[in-house]
């Protein structure tokens, strides 16, 4: 029998328990349980540690159908939030949290807003109806994902950030233009390309590598 590596939450159900702590970690036991006793919690799905277990046992390595699972939950989450994942119009944007059996200090910081690249970031600026907002979003995901999944100096990318809020004579982050926030989303992609930790553009990419730091964390 194939083994099982993910397991679902959402709208009122869940694959978890509670009591399933060793399987799923603590953050993914309380989302299921969550789930079951009604609360308001978006959908998602979590990798079980058995995953992690083999991961340190196969060389680094995931289960050959790791990744079909990941993407039937991915599916489970676009059917109820009703979105799409790398989709150029109406796309669905993920967290990547950590979460092992027992509080671990040191572990993993959360990616926020996975999925965003060059053209789904124009989606989100066409559904929020907030151009500024969209491109304020991706550089905050380019200097989070450089940082934490790629191993990236987040020194670098805040470097640049207030180098160019100096050169434009600007006290605070919120000062930053639409069009200022596109260029430095564009020199936020060059830091990576010259220190060889490119931030890659496809979102299924993003979420490998996503998965991928936690258990390196």
């Amino acid at each position: 029998m194939a083994s099982k590596w993910v397991y679902t939450f959402g709208n009122g159900a869940a694959e978890g328990r509670a009591d399933m702590r060793n399987l799923l970690g603590g953050k993914g036991a309380n989302l299921a349980e969550m789930n079951l006793v009604g609360l308001p919690v978006p959908a998602g799905f979590t990798v079980t540690t058995d995953v992690c277990t083999f991961y340190y046992e196969n060389n680094q390595t995931y289960p050959s159908d790791l990744m079909d699972q990941v993407k039937a939950g991915i599916s489970h989450i676009e059917s109820i939030m009703g979105k799409k994942f790398a989709d150029n119009e109406n796309t669905l944007l993920v967290s990547v949290r950590s979460g092992a059996r027992v509080s671990m200090p040191g572990m993993m910081d959360t990616v926020l807003n996975l999925g965003l690249n060059d053209e789904t970031v124009k989606a989100l600026a066409k559904s929020s109806n907030n151009e500024r907002f969209a491109y304020d979003s991706y550089r905050r995901f380019i200097m989070m994902f450089s940082d934490v999944v790629l191993g990236a100096d987040i020194d670098l990318f805040e470097h640049t950030l207030e180098r160019m809020k100096e050169e434009r004579g600007y006290k605070v982050d919120t000062e930053l233009t639409t069009d200022d926030l596109k260029e430095l989303v564009e020199k936020f992609k060059e830091i990576g390309v010259k220190i060889g930790k490119v931030f890659p553009q496809d979102p299924w990419e993003q979420l490998k590598f996503g998965i991928g730091a936690v258990f390196g964390s």
